[in-house]
């Protein structure tokens, strides 16, 4: 069995540390307590994999792909990793990813799709303070001002970003899903 010392954070496997031989000769018998094998090592703690959720609306599709490269590149960086649409994510959920990114297409006038998302990510702000995110999403017209927005608004909820905000115009291309790799690596 393997026992830590609290204070050195050694670990000293108790199985090697005596082993005992016995001889006899000449009518003596004595013991012989022999020190083997001290097996000592620094204590490393087992690194805790990060819980990542990922959280998307898409209408046409493109967000959805980019969500699909977000996941996938923080599953490359060692974290157990949800896909989640805005209907399937609660605010009761937000304490059990240590990150989360978001992703949301430009709708309308410029702003989060309002039936599904906005209400979803509403919720979900006052428990954004201090906690790790990233925001991306897919435009089709406009200069990319909804972003910029959302921006302001999760720096004023005090969320940390993980990584600057990442827009694609239309369907995300290989460079597109490239950055979103990186945005999900950049989550762990």
């Amino acid at each position: 069995f393997r026992k830590l010392h609290p204070h050195n954070k050694i670990s000293i496997y108790a199985n090697d540390v005596h082993k005992t031989k016995m001889n006899i000769g000449d009518s003596r018998r004595h013991f012989h307590t022999e020190i083997s094998k001290y097996k000592i090592h620094d204590y490393k703690e087992e690194p805790t994999m990060s819980k990542v959720a990922v959280v998307y609306w898409s209408g046409t599709g493109n967000t959805a792909l980019m969500a699909q490269a977000v996941a996938e590149g923080a599953k490359a960086k060692g974290a157990e990793c949800d896909l989640l649409t805005s209907a399937e994510f609660t605010v009761d959920m937000v304490d059990n990813y240590d990150a989360i990114a978001f992703g949301c297409p430009a709708m309308g006038a410029e702003v989060l799709e309002e039936s599904e998302f906005e209400p979803m990510f509403a919720e979900c702000e006052p428990a954004l303070n201090g906690k790790k995110i990233a925001i991306f999403g897919s435009y089709g017209w406009g200069s990319g001002e909804w972003m910029d927005t959302w921006e302001a608004q999760c720096q004023a909820d005090g969320a940390v970003f993980a990584a600057a905000p990442l827009i694609c115009h239309e369907t995300p291309d290989e460079a597109g899903l490239a950055d979103c790799t990186a945005l999900g690596e950049a989550l762990v």
